[in-house]
């Protein structure tokens, strides 16, 4: 495997376990709407998108990295 693939590789999962943990953030106003909003509660929106983003993506790396270790 070349190495440029590997990486656009782990680029594409970090890119994707963010993602979906931004969508997994928001989905916090459905449940809890008068903590996490899009007014007064923007700040506990965005922490707790952006924690589960980042947490979203190490998991798709680590993902990545177990079904394609690094290259020789």
């Amino acid at each position: 495997m070349d190495l440029r693939i590997w990486i656009k590789g782990i680029a594409a999962a970090a890119i994707s376990g963010g993602a979906n943990g931004i969508v997994t953030g928001f989905a916090a106003i459905g449940i809890d709407p008068n903590h996490f909003n899009l007014q007064a509660g923007i700040a506990h929106t965005l922490a707790i998108g952006g924690a589960s983003a980042a947490i979203s993506a190490v998991l798709g790396v680590a993902l990545y990295l177990r079904q394609s270790p690094i290259p020789q």
